[in-house]
């Protein structure tokens, strides 16, 4: 436990892992830092999601590669976003699509949708895949959620067809994971989920959509360049120096 700027801290260990192949790029090697943190305080997770950090559970984490600066950290203008028309069609596709936003859960069909998306991307595009289990499940998305963790769910016909993890900061919202049932392709989940997300960032008057990393060179991240305008994070400050961002139109 410490101090920070008047905030009560309870960072447990904090650690970087050895260098191992990257997810994004298999040419390349990668390393993460790690804090885990148990009870984080919402203003110390400000802190922490401004600055880079990505939260699954109470581990918050971010790239600290010696040779690569890959992944960048991208936040969408919402102010200045407007919705493209194809954007538009994919609005119009879902009109019937139920939206329950609330805390994180666990259900037995949270379960077999993660299990049945990741068969299919496993299939699809390569991704390493092996079924999780409740209590992964439970440490990765529900536990640390605190009072600013929050689960989006998307219903088709009382169909539970996607689920979207995501935390709410101070000026925005910070996209964790989201997971969808493959059956149900046609209504490009993906896709409305982040524009829902846009949608609900503009009602509140929030400036920001905390995208997590993008990386030019991978198909699973590099779609993010299609939500312009966007900011990209320029260093890897620590958590009492200034985050600086440069704009991306």
């Amino acid at each position: 436990m410490f101090y920070f700027k008047g905030l009560i801290i309870n960072i447990i260990t904090e650690f970087s892992t050895l260098p191992e192949t990257c997810h994004y790029l298999n040419d390349r090697e990668q390393r993460l830092h790690y804090k885990y943190i148990d009870s984080c305080e919402s203003s110390y997770q400000n802190i922490l999601v401004k600055r880079g950090w990505r939260r699954f559970g109470e581990f918050f984490l971010r790239p600290c590669c010696a040779n690569c600066n890959e992944c960048k950290s991208i936040k969408i203008d919402v102010e200045n976003f407007t919705f493209s028309k194809s954007q538009r069609r994919v609005i119009r596709k879902n009109r019937n699509t139920k939206i329950y936003i609330g805390s994180p859960t666990i259900t037995l069909k949270h379960i077999a949708l993660y299990n049945k998306f990741h068969r299919f991307q496993q299939k699809k595009k390569g991704w390493k895949h092996r079924d999780i289990s409740i209590r992964h499940y439970q440490d990765s998305f529900v536990d640390g959620a605190g009072d600013f963790g929050k689960e989006v769910l998307y219903f088709i016909n009382d169909k539970l067809v996607g689920v979207d993890l995501i935390d709410m900061v101070d000026d925005g919202i910070s996209s964790i994971y989201f997971f969808y049932d493959p059956d149900y392709r046609k209504y490009s989940l993906g896709v409305y989920s982040l524009l829902t997300q846009i949608k609900m960032a503009k009602e509140k008057n929030l400036k920001w959509i905390y995208l997590g990393y993008y990386v030019k060179d991978c198909n699973s991240l590099n779609y993010k360049d299609k939500y312009r305008p966007y900011l990209t994070l320029q260093n890897n400050p620590d958590d009492d120096e200034e985050d600086i961002w440069k704009e991306v139109y």
